[in-house]
């Protein structure tokens, strides 16, 4: 095991990692190896190894690749749950949303506030606010309360809180709290909380086949993805968090039995910050025909979305379309005085929600269906679980990992109620040093919000990097919110290997500038190459596979269908092939 100190992701500890994968056999098996790195197999990661469990996650590509870096980056009860009378989900969704806020996350998830508009004067308020009454009202039970009670709002008091509103065709509204977070990071600091508390992560390692004795499950041929290596995992259970991709891994495992999980669409749009002028850290939710609307506050632009449309595509190859961007443009204007136009989006991003089906052909399998996820044995050894939202993840991961160990390793319960997810422990002691670390590097309040929001403690880590050479402290020179010393970080602890996984991931300017991060290419291939021992041909071959990933998603942007959107980012790899 290594030391429980150790909690950074780097191209070092990953050949560590590998290693303790390889001897993984038959003889000394893991005692649970988890595919998939978004934010279940992540939490089921970080959930058993705080058992003491020995434990290993492994992910196709980087982590949060698919749909957890493409979200709503909300942590949120669910208000429109409501709705459909599913009082459980949501007051799941609440306890686990105060967690993060108050104990487990509080670095990574901070408070917002909605404006929810009404066009009827009378029906809506009544309506809605009997429902925010009751969401509130769940919120107070047994515990104190992490954000403000809602509160209604005139039609004068509402244009004072969002001015952005159309005053003629919303007579007032209603204001009350969730919370937001920044999904891709959030799952990049469980996988570290995991490797804290002893297990391996590998990224770019994907499945090859699943390894049987007799009809049970136990491990999986993997193939690093760097090299092109093939080895065995032995593992006594393996617990597959694979999302859309679900079937696809039940089918490389030969499974007769399994989840059914169908891909829903969902887009998002971005624009400059003020481009809609609102108070500070409020947004806009209301619903359309087809889904909910939300116009999100995020560093200095708005995330604007989503749609909610089948994707019969290659998930692998999911992407925006034309229509999709008009879509979200025109619900926006629908609740905005002055139009957004295609010439205000800066970016956009698409991502794929797991909606979970009935179980297929479960011939008496062993299965747990709790709400809105499933966990499920689909052959003995090997256990799937799929759907739920991304609030409860915590709760999935409980579930999944009593689930599957409680045959072979029994009387461990969950610890993650009370363990806080790597730079949430001290973090209010940092917020109030945030002066000193502002005099010291020279940082105005905006960096100084964004550092200590996106690293918590570990931003002592950052800063150290700094005091060892002086020039990291200097902005980028194309994207100025991220600091030189962020992307060796980057490289040196969070697990970044490729320059996709900064610009995508690790920072997001491939939908926060309006050229995605094409500018700032080149200098972070140069800080990425000087630590990752890149020559110059490997370097200029990452930063024109970028460029040409961002050009296939720009061809997706102006075609009308999922099909031809897909055809051109599936033309085009994300990373270089070997």
């Amino acid at each position: 095991m290594p030391s429980p100190n150790a909690t950074t992701l780097s191209a070092a500890s990953r050949a560590e990692h590998l290693e303790r994968l390889r001897a993984a056999t038959a003889e000394n098996p893991l005692d649970v190896l988890i595919v998939g790195g978004g934010v279940n197999g992540a939490g089921a990661a970080f959930d058993a190894a705080a058992r003491g469990l020995d434990v290993a996650v492994v992910e196709a590509h980087d982590w949060a690749s698919g749909t957890s870096s493409r979200s709503s980056k909300l942590m949120h009860g669910g208000l429109r749950y409501l709705q459909m009378l599913d009082f459980k989900l949501v007051a799941e969704a609440l306890r686990e949303r105060d967690l993060m806020l108050t104990r487990t996350a509080p670095h990574l998830v901070k408070p917002i506030s909605f404006v929810f508009p009404f066009f009827k004067r009378v029906v809506e308020r009544a309506f809605i606010g009997s429902g925010v009454m009751l969401y509130d009202a769940m919120q107070s039970i047994g515990r104190k309360r992490a954000v403000p009670f809602h509160r209604h709002l005139s039609h004068r008091r509402m244009l004072n809180v969002f001015p952005a509103l159309d005053g003629e065709k919303i007579v007032g509204a209603l204001e009350y709290y969730d919370a937001q977070e920044d999904d891709a990071r959030f799952v990049m600091m469980l996988v570290r909380s995991a490797v804290e508390h002893g297990a391996a992560a590998t990224s770019y390692t994907s499945v090859v086949s699943y390894l049987h004795e007799g009809e049970r499950v136990v491990g999986a041929r993997m193939r690093d993805e760097e090299t092109g290596e093939e080895f065995d995992v032995h593992a006594t259970q393996t617990i597959l968090a694979a999302g859309v991709w679900t079937g696809e891994e039940q089918d490389r495992a030969e499974a007769t039995t399994g989840l059914e999980v169908l891909a829903s669409k969902g887009v998002h749009i971005t624009v400059s910050r003020d481009r809609i002028p609102a108070a500070p850290d409020t947004g806009i939710i209301t619903q359309t025909e087809k889904s909910v609307l939300f116009i999100i506050p995020w560093d200095e632009y708005w995330v604007i979305g989503t749609t909610d449309t089948p994707w019969k595509e290659d998930p692998a190859h999911v992407a925006t379309t034309s229509d999709d961007i008009d879509y979200v443009l025109e619900h926006a204007n629908a609740v905005l005085g002055q139009d957004l136009t295609r010439g205000d989006v800066i970016g956009t991003y698409a991502g794929l929600r797991p909606l979970l089906q009935p179980v297929k052909d479960s011939g008496g399998a062993s299965t747990k269906v709790s709400r809105e996820h499933t966990v499920m044995e689909v052959e003995p050894g090997l256990t799937a679980i799929a759907g739920g939202k991304y609030t409860t993840y915590r709760v999935m991961a409980e579930d999944v990992v009593d689930f599957a160990i409680s045959k072979d390793f029994p009387g461990r319960p969950s610890l993650t109620t009370s363990i806080p997810i790597l730079g949430a422990q001290g973090f209010e002691g940092i917020r109030r040093e945030k002066g000193e670390i502002q005099k010291a590097y020279g940082f105005d309040d905006v960096r100084a919000d964004r550092l200590l929001m996106r690293y918590g403690t570990l931003l002592r880590d950052v800063l150290a990097l700094i005091d060892e050479d002086p020039s990291l402290a200097e902005p980028l020179e194309q994207a100025k919110r991220y600091l030189r010393a962020e992307i060796v970080y980057a490289v040196r602890a969070e697990g970044a290997l490729h320059l996709a996984d900064v610009l995508i991931r690790r920072t997001r300017l491939d939908y926060e500038v309006r050229d995605r991060g094409v500018g700032a290419a080149e200098e972070i291939s140069q800080l990425m190459a000087a630590e990752l021992g890149w020559d110059e041909s490997t370097r200029a071959r990452e930063v024109e596979t970028y460029r040409a990933f961002i050009d296939a998603r720009l061809a997706g942007e102006s075609s009308h269908s999922d099909a031809e959107a897909a055809a051109a980012v599936g033309a085009v790899q994300e990373v270089p092939t070997r």
